[in-house]
């Protein structure tokens, strides 16, 4: 170790850095498998901060992105809800349900005209 400081004081730049290598140890890479390891911890923990120190947990449950709740909220149909016992939902439906035919029923409806009254039986060719 005195010889390093030695060479600090006195000596050349590549006799410098000659030593300096030597005594820094090289961060090795991950192997495949330690790769695969680490992206699955990943996937499946986070990291959140607990009175400034770092915990991991995992992650909640997700089906194709969203969470669980979610997802049964967008894609469930009335009777699966019925059956898995999900009232809240089902009111929450039915709720959405009710404010949609409102919507279409306060918008006025498209003024529908029949052949009959445009006169264009003529132009059809049978």
């Amino acid at each position: 170790m005195f010889r390093f400081y030695q060479l600090l004081y006195e000596g050349t730049t590549d006799e410098m850095s000659e030593n300096i290598e030597l005594m820094t140890k090289r961060k090795r890479k991950l192997t495949t498998a330690e790769k695969a390891e680490k992206k699955r911890r990943r996937r499946e923990y986070m990291t959140i901060f607990v009175n400034g120190k770092q915990k991991r947990v995992k992650r909640p449950p997700t089906v194709e992105g969203l969470p669980v709740d979610e997802f049964i909220r967008r894609n469930a149909d009335p009777i699966w809800l019925l059956q898995n016992e999900m009232y809240e939902e089902l009111y929450q439906w039915e709720q959405e349900q009710q404010e949609q035919e409102e919507q279409e029923g306060s918008q006025p409806e498209p003024v529908r005209r029949s052949i009959e009254t445009t006169g264009l039986d003529e132009d059809l060719p049978f």
